[in-house]
């Protein structure tokens, strides 16, 4: 029996005509935070979905805890999903009782965050504090695996520290976790990570191990506006954050080209891709 919590084997899953997970092979041990990275549309979602059994797989196997994800190892699971399945038309205490009644274990009390909204409509709730109610609920039944698909989306900077403080704390106590998330400074919080585009893992490993040698260039001008609009009307893939302009991977006589046509003054500085830049690039050849 595979020691692994998760495991992915050789899986497809296809729609039609349409594959949205392309011969997939992963796995998530006990104890370890496995990131999976990729934009909206990558499979990420989808894969999730079959190695937790809610989705038939086309071609391939999964195992959940060394087997079929049936329902009595899905016993041992903690899933927050996306849209976080939640009732909102309970409060947050009826939630809990629900789940735990659900998995036959003591309603555990609710943490001191949570204390004061206990009677509180689901619905009602910042959300923020519904996305600590899921983790509370989906921890209710001391999972052995934690499932959780986007668990900080939308939420503060604190917020998400404090889930994340949630997170290590299970990985730490032999949990085996695995995560998606659109943000990239949470990906230095995961032990590994698995990039997915085009419904194909393009890269695993320690965020050093993707982003490799892959090079940027900053592009650094006063008249930063018109360089990125005119670098992006040009189709070259250039990121913006705050004032600073990327572009990963690039063609630097292109680049320069293109900025002179336009007469933009500016000058190109090499630097190390970022996790977000690798990202792009590996995306860039998974659709080509």
């Amino acid at each position: 029996m595979s020691p692994d919590v998760l495991r992915a084997r050789s899986v497809t899953r296809r729609f039609g005509d349409f594959i949205a997970v392309d011969d997939v092979s992963m796995a998530v041990g006990p104890g370890e935070v496995v990131g999976l990275l990729g934009a909206n549309g990558a499979g990420k979602t989808t894969l999730i979905r079959m190695l937790l059994g809610l989705l038939g797989v086309s071609q391939g196997s999964v195992e959940l805890l060394g087997g079929l994800p049936d329902r009595a190892r899905r016993a041992h699971l903690g899933y927050v999903p996306q849209n976080l399945g939640l009732y909102r038309d309970l409060t947050v205490q009826e939630n809990l009782s629900f789940s735990a009644g659900s998995y036959g274990v003591r309603v555990p009390a609710l943490p001191d965050r949570l204390g004061d909204v206990g009677d509180t409509l689901v619905g009602d709730l910042a959300l923020g504090a519904q996305r600590q109610t899921a983790f509370v609920v989906a921890l209710a039944h001391d999972p052995t695996v934690l499932v959780l698909d986007e668990p900080t989306s939308g939420v503060d900077a604190l917020s998400r520290a404090g889930l994340w403080d949630t997170i290590r704390a299970q990985a730490d106590s032999g949990v085996g976790v695995l995560v998606t998330t659109h943000y990239m400074e949470e990906a230095q919080q995961c032990d590994r990570l698995l990039l997915m585009a085009g419904g194909r893992l393009v890269a695993e490993g320690s965020e050093d191990d993707i982003i490799g040698d892959t090079r940027a260039v900053a592009v650094q001008t006063e008249d930063w506006a018109h360089a990125f609009a005119v670098l992006n009307d040009a189709g070259i893939p250039v990121i913006l954050a705050g004032r600073a302009i990327r572009v990963p991977d690039p063609d630097k006589r292109l680049l320069s080209d293109v900025l002179s046509s336009a007469g933009i003054d500016a000058r190109l500085e090499s630097v190390r891709a970022t996790i977000e830049e690798r990202m792009l690039v590996l995306a860039r050849g998974a659709d080509g």
